[in-house]
């Protein structure tokens, strides 16, 4: 099972000191995050898609490019990338390239984003957003797997004898996780092509959540690619952490007072006991968290929010140690307990060009 942490890349003003980082000290410190989560052995790291104020990561391959270079064997992933208001074509080269540079350490997070003004930005109507991300996943899925590829359909210009380069590392495409927060259609999407499922599991009781996984196990395995328990399903989390859990809300109460997207409405006791957000000690997190198996059964990733709400870096960075030396090793043993020998891991690069070798020796 993979561990790792996701950044929404958010801009915003510490509640405790008024400060508020620039657009600089803000991209710096996610790479810095993002080399602290390998330090401390955590799998991966994965940067959201945002094109609007107060969020920085508008161009997800440069940062994680230039993270690339930086770290050996971290998987680089998206928390989001825009399926409806890119470019497929764009996409498919875009992380292609990544892929190569990064020696295969490369997925993907599709998904639709919670900014509405978005799509008429980049010349695209709302009312068609899952429209957009079927036709376009439909485009790149098929521009990783064909060299020459003839396509028309309703969105974009048609394509007539086009290759898009480089060709995936290996002829192997990056995997591909289709991230919701309540779209079914999004869940049979990801069951159709046999790609994994990401729910986001932040802002709402598990029971919603359930109900997307088990349509995506159920349709997973109706389109033949396996049983139910072996669809591949990640989750998202939100925890703050400190060695007792008094000084753990006293000290993340502010920034959770005066978050941008939760900040202003429920407590966060009340916050706490509806959703996964769990604020207190490492021995708490590990309970909570490995409650998620009873609920959404055997998975593959498990990533976590730590850098939103104005946490300065220094903070961040503690709670990563926390994270990798106190709950991961915990998570990751007791995880594997009773773990029937059919789940499959997360898919890797070397998974999945071991897999298709091992497909062409048996067809040969």
């Amino acid at each position: 099972m993979q561990f790792g942490i996701f950044s929404v890349g958010d801009v915003t003003p510490d509640p405790t000191t008024g400060r508020t980082p620039s657009e600089a000290e803000r991209i710096k410190a996610m790479v810095a995050i993002a080399q602290k989560a390998e330090e401390v052995g955590l799998d991966v790291f994965a940067t959201g898609e945002h094109h609007n104020p107060p969020f920085v990561p508008s161009s997800p391959t440069t940062m994680l490019g230039y993270i690339a270079a930086k770290t050996e064997k971290l998987v680089l992933s998206t928390a989001t990338t825009l399926i409806t208001t890119n470019d497929p074509v764009k996409i498919a080269e875009d992380y292609a390239m990544l892929q190569h540079l990064a020696d295969g350490r490369v997925d993907l997070v599709m998904g639709r984003g919670n900014t509405g003004p978005v799509y008429p930005w980049f010349g695209k109507d709302i009312r068609d957003g899952i429209a957009l991300a079927v036709e376009n996943y439909a485009l790149l899925h098929t521009l990783w797997r064909q060299d020459v590829v003839d396509w028309e359909g309703r969105f974009r210009t048609p394509l007539q004898s086009f290759t898009a380069t480089p060709r995936p590392l290996d002829g192997v495409p990056p995997f591909v996780w289709h991230g919701s927060i309540r779209s079914p259609e999004i869940a049979e999407q990801a069951a159709y092509y046999g790609d994994g499922f990401f729910a986001n599991n932040i802002f709402w009781p598990k029971e919603h959540y359930q109900r997307l996984i088990d349509l995506y196990r159920r349709r997973f395995e109706h389109y033949g690619h396996g049983s139910a328990d072996q669809a591949i399903v990640g989750l998202g989390g939100q925890v703050f952490m400190r060695k007792n859990s008094q000084d753990a809300v006293r000290e993340f109460r502010p920034y959770f007072d005066n978050a941008p997207v939760y900040g202003h409405g429920p407590s966060m006791e009340e916050f706490m006991a509806e959703t996964p957000l769990t604020v207190g000690s490492p021995e708490q997190v590990i309970e909570r968290t490995l409650k998620f198996r009873e609920y959404f059964g055997d998975y593959q990733r498990q990533l976590f929010l730590m850098d939103h709400a104005g946490l300065p870096l220094k903070t961040v960075l503690e709670q990563l140690d926390i994270l990798g030396e106190e709950v991961v090793p915990v998570l990751r043993r007791e995880f594997a307990v009773g773990r029937p020998a059919h789940v499959p891991d997360a898919p890797t690069h070397a998974a999945l060009l071991a897999a298709r070798n091992d497909k062409e020796t048996v067809t040969r």
